[in-house]
């Protein structure tokens, strides 16, 4: 599924996000959505959400 989405996206599911400090390197951090942060519909970098774990990033890969 498309992570640049907001539809695609919904609380509890599992995702892989890049946190801003990763965005150079690419990293994806695994976990659960908690929060969708951004409010329009698409965005070209992938969704805002912050997780259970309270990180903060970019939705890059839904499992």
């Amino acid at each position: 599924m498309d992570g640049t989405k907001r539809v695609n996206i919904r609380s509890g599911i599992s995702v892989a996000i890049v946190l801003k400090e990763d965005q150079e390197s690419g990293r994806l951090t695994d976990g659960i959505v908690r929060d969708i942060l951004t409010k329009s519909p698409t965005h070209p970098h992938g969704i805002k959400v912050r997780l259970m774990s309270r990180e903060v990033g970019r939705v890059k890969v839904i499992y």
